[in-house]
């Protein structure tokens, strides 16, 4: 049994939460938007979802029992995996920190959070995303990632002009529901770009590959030079 029933994919920066955000709440709500969206989708095919997401803290895995705060940011927001217990952990990464504030407004019971290592390679992804694919229970995938961030002058680093086709890639992929794009990311190219999240869109386009995908594009945008995109697979 193939365990990924659906898979979200949404960017996961701190602005995705309005009362860390007060100033830009209105500019980000169709993003935020967009995330909820998505998130919700993933609630309707199962209670539990996986999520992957880049991050300096991986390799980790982190359980439903785990509580997290925003105070790092500027507001002491607590959330939680699903069974979180005990006080909040003040450095708890930020993935995890977006994945339980999405669990909480889409009302998953729990999500696991799996940290990778921004340098996995594709070989590594591959055989990690066989491994999420061929798992014994069905679940929903959430894939927290971010595309370039040099794709305009509002990017936190100058701007690459090859980033809009690098963009255009994973965008295109998502769109389309097919695995194929984003397992062939150039990992070289990606640290050019800092396209952080490289890894792990080429994990997920490893557990999606060989199964046909109805996708739903629900944001595709720069707002702050970064590329964030929101799409579901079902």
């Amino acid at each position: 049994m193939l365990v990924i029933a659906r898979v979200a994919f949404a960017p996961h920066p701190p602005l995705l939460v309005p009362e860390l955000v007060t100033g830009a709440a209105t500019e980000t709500e169709p993003l935020r938007r967009a995330c909820r969206t998505a998130a919700a989708t993933l609630t309707q095919m199962a209670d539990h979802w996986w999520v992957i997401a880049v991050d300096q803290a991986g390799p980790k895995i982190i359980g439903p029992e785990a509580r997290g705060t925003f105070a790092g940011f500027g507001v002491d927001l607590e959330v939680d995996l699903g069974r979180g217990q005990g006080g909040a952990d003040p450095e708890l990464p930020v993935p995890a920190l977006i994945a339980g504030w999405l669990r909480a407004h889409a009302g998953a019971r729990s999500v696991t959070v799996q940290l990778l290592p921004a340098d996995l390679s594709p070989a590594e992804c591959l055989e990690l995303g066989t491994t999420l694919a061929a798992g014994p229970e069905p679940t929903g995938l959430l894939v927290l990632a971010d595309s370039s961030a040099r794709l305009t002058p509002r990017s936190p680093v100058p701007p690459d002009p090859r980033a809009p086709e690098f963009d255009a890639q994973i965008s295109s992929a998502l769109a389309t529901g097919d695995p194929a794009p984003l397992t062939a990311l150039d990992p070289a190219l990606a640290v050019e770009l800092w396209a952080h999240g490289r890894a792990a869109y080429q994990v997920a386009g490893a557990a999606t590959t060989g199964r046909g995908w109805q996708a739903d594009l629900l944001y595709s945008d720069c707002p702050y030079g970064v590329g964030y995109h929101v799409a579901t697979w079902t």
